[in-house]
């Protein structure tokens, strides 16, 4: 395989990474996710500090956990209790970042047929997250609190890494901050001790094909857009 074949195979793979919204049943065999993780953990970290921790839910374990959230989720009283620990989105939004957020929702609704007033089908999409889009396999990400924000960028780059992994072996991937707002359920369920801390949740599996919202590609800006050359 010459480099060029080489290029060719690692950029198919990173472009063809999507954020999967339907899962098929099929089992993921622990041994392959604990291959890919492997493969994951060649990400870089400043010093070598390797700040991942990852949690692997299935079967009756991640139904409860589901079961639990739905139900906070449902319940309006209950979901005003749920927190984030840190703010992942902004606090103001501001273009171009609100449009690109709003041109995703649009996009992914109407793949799906929902207008604005179809809240309650709305509700129920969102709600969707926290069954780990039918996934087998439910992923979580958690970080020492000690670590700094470096070590969150550094945290990134393994995400990523797990997902190009997973993507390289049939397997798809879909990331949750969604799953930030129940850290403490998902605390709970996962026994964290009190020093740790949820970056994210992410769902791990066998697409299902035949779902629609699975043919939703988002737009990137090309690289001329957003690339500065100091010459």
């Amino acid at each position: 395989m010459n480099a060029s074949e080489v290029i060719k195979i690692v950029d198919d793979n990173i472009k063809a990474r999507r954020s999967i919204r339907a899962f098929l049943p099929k089992p993921v065999e622990k041994q392959e996710i604990l291959d890919l993780l492997n493969v994951a953990a060649r990400a870089p970290s400043g010093t070598n500090t390797q700040p991942w921790q990852v949690y692997i839910i299935t079967g009756a374990k991640k139904q409860a956990l589901s079961d639990e959230i739905i139900s906070i989720f449902n319940n309006p009283e209950a979901l005003k209790e749920q927190t984030e620990e840190y703010n992942y989105y902004p606090s103001t939004w501001v273009d171009p970042y609100i449009s690109r957020r709003r041109k995703v929702g649009f996009d992914l609704y109407g793949l799906l047929g929902l207008g604005k007033g179809d809240k309650e089908k709305m509700q129920a999409q969102t709600a969707r997250n926290y069954t780990f889009f039918d996934a087998p396999v439910g992923v979580f990400f958690v970080i020492d609190r000690v670590m700094q924000q470096g070590s969150w960028l550094d945290y990134g780059m393994f995400v990523q890494s797990v997902m190009l992994a997973a993507k390289a072996r049939g397997l798809d991937t879909c990331p949750q901050a969604a799953f930030t707002q129940f850290h403490r359920v998902v605390a709970k369920h996962l026994d964290l001790k009190p020093e740790q801390q949820l970056v994210c949740g992410m769902s791990l599996g066998y697409a299902d094909t035949s779902k629609i919202e699975n043919t939703l590609v988002t737009e990137r800006e090309p690289a001329q857009n957003f690339t500065h050359f100091i010459e």
